[in-house]
């Protein structure tokens, strides 16, 4: 039988298609919104696509096993967070911009308005961005993962 011929490995650029740098960026000032001390990874190499596909499925998935791996107690899961591409920061301008619309249409129409349903973390940033709305309240409603925010009419004092 003949040798079979040798095989040279692959260079290492392509061995993986997972390659990321990790940054832990040092403290910045205390934002007014942010109440509590957090440690931010943020991810960068060539796939960070991959990470950001389907809503970031990857990346929180990634999160959720930063987590478990660290064993940390449930009230420190939230202050854990990797980030790729800037993905955490445009969120929260996206769901920040949403109440926004939100607002608007339940003080035009009297009706309320709800979310689909969401994580703990993206309903928090919906509750504070409302809180200084006129004319409207917000109030959770579900369980599990199909809580979502609701907002509502201000009921007149």
């Amino acid at each position: 039988m003949p040798a079979e011929p040798a095989r040279s490995p692959k260079p290492p650029q392509e061995q993986s298609n997972l390659r990321y740098q990790i940054r832990l960026p040092q403290p910045a000032a205390a934002d007014a919104e942010q109440d509590r001390d957090e440690i931010v990874a943020e991810l960068d190499g060539p796939d960070s696509d991959l990470l950001l596909e389907r809503g970031a499925e990857l990346l929180h998935a990634l999160e959720h096993v930063a987590v478990r791996w660290l064993r940390l107690d449930r009230e420190l899961h939230e202050r854990i967070r990797l980030d790729c591409g800037n993905y955490h920061a445009d969120r929260v301008a996206e769901l920040k911009l949403s109440a926004q619309v939100a607002a608007d249409r339940v003080r035009q129409s009297g009706t309320p308005f709800r979310f689909n349903p969401m994580t703990a973390a993206d309903r928090r940033i919906i509750h504070l961005a409302m809180q200084g709305q006129a004319g409207v309240r917000t109030a959770s409603e579900g369980f599990g993962p199909q809580r979502r925010v609701v907002v509502f009419p201000a009921v007149a004092r």
